[in-house]
């Protein structure tokens, strides 16, 4: 898989709280986004212990230590500073959120990221949703009209 990531070009980012998974994991997650960091196709993004609460909490916790040690001023903090202390940074916003199961809520997954993208739902759970599935999810979202937050 590490070789194959980077030989298709996908970057591999892994997200969410590392703090308590042990080293070796640690050290093979490292090493794998280490291997296809500059990738410059497809970004295959993997949450991993990930919550979007805490990523938010995480970003102010990075952007007040840095008011904290007068690296910038609070003035300074407008939502590209936010942006650029998520565990996305330097990534779009996801276009399309494919929800499946017949659920109808984010469950608490990128709430920041999420503002302007659009959603399509699906009864289908996750494993029996297939190529076909994806097509036509493809296809609705090509017929809206994206308003940005206008």
């Amino acid at each position: 898989m590490l070789k194959n990531g980077a030989s298709e070009n996908i970057k591999i980012n892994i997200i969410g709280e590392k703090d308590s998974i042990s080293k070796d994991i640690l050290n093979s997650m490292n090493k794998v986004m280490e291997i296809t960091k500059d990738c410059t196709g497809l970004i295959f993004n993997v949450a991993f212990n990930y919550g979007g609460r805490a990523e938010i909490t995480h970003a102010v916790k990075e952007i007040a230590g840095k008011v904290k040690s007068n690296e910038i001023e609070i003035e300074d903090i407008n939502e590209e500073l936010i942006s650029n202390n998520m565990y996305t940074k330097g990534q779009p916003d996801p276009d399309l959120y494919i929800r499946t199961s017949g659920e109808l809520r984010t469950s608490n997954f990128l709430p920041w990221q999420l503002v302007y993208t659009e959603f399509y739902f699906s009864n289908k759970h996750w494993p029996d949703f297939g190529e076909e599935d994806l097509l036509g999810a493809i296809a609705e979202y090509q017929k809206r009209n994206r308003k940005m937050g206008q």
